[in-house]
């Protein structure tokens, strides 16, 4: 075991048993709703924690990049949805991640990225399942129901023996924060995507997997009959975002930034510390909240909450510290003197876990472990 003390800041930690209750928490709710939970392992990047999802009961496993599905794959991992729509210039390593083993599958939402996947299935003489991914709330990408695009798509996906089903992401559900608001968005996901669905089937195509996913409606949704699977990422994690949005509480936040104090400026009430904007990432997603977090909300070593202090500002190696009236307590620096360790939750734990290398594991608060995680493309 390892003392926070003796460890260089800033340092990524986890808490262990945290993340194993969100875990189990999210399993026992789409086990409840009937469907299969393929977690998006974009939030961790790190093989130890996808094995803790995949032992609670997770059948399967969502990326954002072909890295991910390259290095999960190398791990055993077979049954991978690529869930950013495929450029053309990577339908050549969907294929050979395939050709290798990998039960790939990805998503598209228009006639030319059909046409590409038609096009080089062709010349590889192997199918490259394909979702159709649809736009249920207006947030990002995606066909809308009822758009004939669909039954194009469609079309062309299936006469290259590529056509998979439908998919969806109710990124909407973020700007939310009541159940009552989050059911209903969740029942929005998935009538869209059934919807869709069943045009397909209604024109002779096939639509096996009918795939929804976003951590609030996840964990908001009541009922999900007729799909097939639910994607889910930083449920795994939380962060402050989910906290505002009213899903999780600040103790289920499982990923914090450990951080020293370096300095002072009295006259600005400020305690300046070694994690900046580069330790924290530049994610300001409670900005638009009930309550903005700054660049995170800060606790003290052991994790427990510090509410008056926020890191309200950060440079790209110093993190601000002040307190969140404003006020400039003259006995600051004398309560956290240079050298004192604090943690900072952060706004969003896939851009801030992105910053780093490696999770610090602490169990009973100690470090018992490291894990280590990757990045890029």
């Amino acid at each position: 075991m390892t003392d926070l003390h003796s460890l260089e800041t800033p340092a990524l930690l986890l808490d262990r048993a945290c993340m194993a209750r969100n875990i189990q928490r999210m399993q026992a709710q789409v086990d409840a709703l009937g469907c299969r939970l393929r977690p998006h392992v974009k939030t961790s990047k790190s093989w130890p924690v996808v094995q803790a999802q995949r032992a609670a009961g997770a059948a399967s496993i969502t990326v954002s990049t072909l890295k991910e599905a390259e290095q999960f794959f190398a791990q055993g991992e077979r049954d991978i949805l690529y869930a950013v729509a495929l450029a053309p210039n990577k339908v050549a390593h969907a294929l050979d991640l395939r050709a290798r083993g990998c039960d790939l599958a990805v998503i598209v939402d228009s006639v030319a990225a059909a046409r590409a996947v038609a096009s080089a299935v062709a010349s590889a003489g192997m199918p490259l399942p394909t979702l159709v991914e649809i736009d249920s709330d207006g947030h990002r990408s995606g066909v809308r129901p009822g758009d004939p695009l669909l039954l194009e798509i469609g079309q062309v996906l299936h006469a290259a023996g590529s056509l998979a089903g439908v998919m969806t992401h109710a990124g909407g559900s973020y700007d939310l924060d009541t159940p009552q608001a989050l059911q209903a968005m969740a029942a929005q996901e998935r009538d869209a995507v059934l919807a869709c669905a069943a045009a397909l089937r209604a024109a002779g195509l096939p639509c096996p997997r009918v795939s929804v996913g976003s951590t609030p409606t996840a964990l908001s949704a009541t009922d999900l009959a007729g799909v097939t699977e639910v994607r889910a990422g930083v449920y795994v994690f939380f962060d402050l975002v989910m906290a505002g949005i009213g899903v999780c509480s600040e103790r289920d936040i499982a990923l914090s930034v450990l951080t020293s104090v370096i300095g002072h400026q009295p006259a600005k009430g400020w305690i300046i510390v070694d994690a900046g904007w580069m330790a924290m990432s530049r994610d300001r997603g409670t900005a638009k909240q009930a309550v903005d977090q700054g660049y995170g909300a800060v606790c003290a070593a052991d994790g427990q909450p510090l509410p008056t202090l926020w890191m309200g500002s950060a440079n790209q190696e110093h993190g601000i510290v002040s307190m969140r009236d404003g006020s400039c307590p003259a006995d600051l620096p004398a309560r956290f003197p240079v050298g004192t360790l604090l943690r900072v939750l952060p706004n969003h734990a896939c851009a801030t876990a992105a910053q780093h290398d490696a999770y610090r594991v602490l169990d009973g608060g100690a470090i018992v472990d490291t894990w280590p995680r990757f990045s890029g493309w």
